[in-house]
Order: structure tokens, then C-alpha cells, then sequence
């Protein structure tokens, strides 16, 4: 079992940065592959970034990449996301998430889920 908790969200104007913490509980998180997700008001959730169980490996949703960091610091159990440039498109809640699977795009590969950060960021 994994609990995720996540922080660092807030109000920003565009063209700022956060970074977004996501601590887990328990001590198996470096088996973990992590992912971080978003859901806007009235869209579905989305894939933004992700990271393999050493760090080794990133992923990135295309309309993130080069503007948001996904890293992992095993021996803090949390996994953050630096995001860089924040457009008011980036509006949303932040999930961080949780699976065996490997690092993984799709939702349904997370076992567990955080219950949200909520970012805005104003024009």
C-alpha cells in the first residue's frame, strides 16, 4: 500500500514556475514507477510526465516537454515536477500517481493516486 500526498501547487502568472512535491508513504516507493497527471475543469485527465523506479527514464505528455521536469528522490520517497514557463492552459488539478508497472502513460497502469494540487496560472 502507498499513500501519496501531494504540495506546491498555488496562483501563478504565466510565464512563472512551480515545482510540485509528491511525498509517498511506505518504504517500497523505489519500486515504484511514478507518474504525475492533470484534469482541467470539465476535461478529462491527462497525461503529463513520468519517471522509471531509478530515475533512469523520463516521459513527457508532447505539450509539456521541455517545460516541466519530472525527477525522484528515492531516499526522500518523493517525486517532484518542476514546471517552467506556466501558460494559463496549464490551469488544472495535479495528480501524482503510483505503479509497479513501469513507467507508463496510460491511467489505468497506476495502482495508487494522490488526491490532487491545484494549479492556476493567471494571464
Amino acid at each position: 500500500q502507498v499513500q501519496l500526498v501531494e504540495s506546491g501547487g498555488g496562483l501563478v502568472q504565466a510565464g512563472g514556475s512551480l515545482r510540485l512535491s509528491c511525498a509517498a508513504s511506505g518504504r517500497t516507493f523505489s519500486l515504484y514507477a511514478m507518474g504525475w497527471f492533470r484534469q482541467a475543469l470539465g476535461k478529462e485527465r491527462e497525461f503529463v510526465a513520468a519517471i522509471t523506479w531509478n530515475g533512469g527514464s523520463t516521459y513527457y505528455a508532447g505539450s509539456v516537454k521541455g517545460q516541466f521536469t519530472i525527477s525522484r528522490d528515492n531516499a526522500k520517497n518523493t517525486v517532484y515536477l518542476q514546471m517552467n514557463s506556466l501558460k494559463p492552459e496549464d490551469t488544472a488539478v495535479y495528480y501524482c500517481a503510483a505503479t509497479m508497472w513501469g513507467a507508463a502513460q496510460a491511467m489505468g497502469a497506476y495502482d495508487y493516486w494522490g488526491q490532487g494540487t491545484q494549479v492556476t496560472v493567471s494571464s
